[in-house]
Formats: C-alpha cells, structure tokens, sequence
C-alpha cells in the first residue's frame, strides 16, 4: 500500500505505482512514477520519472523518460506481460494535453534488473504514417504504407457546405485536397486471444480539411514478434452519421 503525499512546488512525488515481479526473481517489485508539480494550481507535470524497486534487495533504479515526451497529464503505470517470456514489462502512458489529445507511451522490459526499451511513441510514430486523399465523388482514401492497406471513407453525407469547398456540382474535385492525420492519442494493453500475453491497440485519428474534421481512427494491434512489435492487425474505425 503507499500514500499519495501533497504536492510540494518543483519537488518530484508520487503520482501511480503497481507492485508485480518485473525483473523474474519470483519477488514482488514496486514500479512507481514520479514527478514535478511546478504550478499547484495546475493538473500539469513535468519530469516523469519511472522508478523500480527491487522487492528482495529494496535497491531503487530510475529510468527518464525522453525529453519531448515526460511532462504531460495523468501519468499511469500498467504491469503485463507483452513479450510472452512470463515476466511482467512496464507500460507508461502519459497524456499530452491539448486539442491533439496525443499520448506519450514507453514499454520497457526489467529482466535481471536490466531496463530494456520495447516501444517508445516517437520510433512508432515514424513508422505509422498515412496519407489522406480527398477522391472524386466524395470519398476520402486513406492508405498506410506500413501495411498497405486502403480504406476508402464516405463523405457524402456531410453538409452541403462542407462539400461546396471542395467538389463541384457534378462531384468532382475543384483541386487536390489532403487530409491529416495524428501521432498515438490511445495505447491500451488487450488479451486478444486470451493466452496471458498482451497485445497493444494503438490509435491514430484521421482528420480532413481541419484537425476538428474527424473522420475516425487507425487502429493497429501491436503483437510481440522477432523481438520488436509489429502490426498484427489493422482497420479503420469511423465515425457514424444521421442518414439524409
């Protein structure tokens, strides 16, 4: 059991832990996050730091986090096994905050006291991204590279207005139009096929002519594989709409 102390201005405290064997000694450990409360009026932490405490010899190891990605909102500590060796790993989730709603997300193994990166957020989002095409007849194909994959999204019902900015009368396009999309807003852990050993679901929101102009997410299913996460499963997710 451990106790949430208040926060003291520019000094690092608590903010989540989880007890679980996650260096394979067959000890309880202690993982545990701290961070900087620099406004006590604000949700706001910078400095999240990721400790572990050897249950059998009470040592303490600390990993940073990188830069661009410890300081955020709601920090939390996940304990599974992803990789299948029977040990738990260490997921962190942070959220950025903002219109973008990113996440920072980091994955390490502790084997033998030995922290090891699986996933950082940043590698991830190098290597997931898509392009977003506005198609004639109002249609949007969104393709990732990374898989090959294509889904093709109707937009047909959206407001006549909307449309106008970019289609003529007849439904073709005034000019090219590209969409966007976004780094990791959402990283949760999920038994797929109920064997003990998790897989991740990672989403990326795609978006048309503004970031506010949703059209649905990316959902790639990470599995432990050859010693990296790679791609499982892939689709896309969209948002429904009232029929005209």
């Amino acid at each position: 059991m451990y106790w949430y102390e208040p926060y003291r201005v520019n000094q690092a405290q608590l903010v989540d832990g989880a007890y679980g064997d996650v260096n394979g000694n067959g000890t309880l450990d202690y993982v545990f996050l701290t961070a900087v409360k620099a406004d006590p009026s604000s949700p706001y932490l910078q400095d999240i730091t990721l400790n572990i405490q050897d249950g059998a010899t009470n040592r303490l190891y600390n990993i940073s986090l990188n830069k661009d990605g410890n300081s955020g909102y709601q920090p939390t500590v996940f304990l599974g096994d992803f990789t299948g060796d029977g040990i738990k790993d260490i997921l962190v989730t942070i959220d950025s905050g903002g219109s973008g709603a990113f996440t920072f997300n980091y994955i390490y193994s502790f084997v033998n006291n030995q922290a090891r990166e699986l996933f950082d957020f940043n590698k991830y989002n190098e290597q997931n991204k898509y392009s977003v095409t506005y198609l004639d007849y109002y249609k949007v194909n969104v393709y990732s590279p990374a898989t090959g994959q294509a889904y093709v999204v109707d937009i047909s019902n959206r407001d006549a207005e909307y449309l106008s900015q970019i289609y003529d009368e007849k439904g073709i396009l005034k000019q090219p139009v590209q969409g966007m999309f976004d780094g990791v807003s959402g990283f949760y852990p999920v038994d797929m096929d109920r064997d003990g050993v998790y897989e991740i679901q990672a989403y990326q929101k795609i978006s048309g002519l503004y970031h506010a102009d949703s059209f649905g997410y990316i959902i790639n299913t990470l599995k432990w594989e050859q010693n990296k996460f790679s791609i499982w499963q892939q689709w896309m997710a969209i948002y429904g709409s009232e029929p005209k």
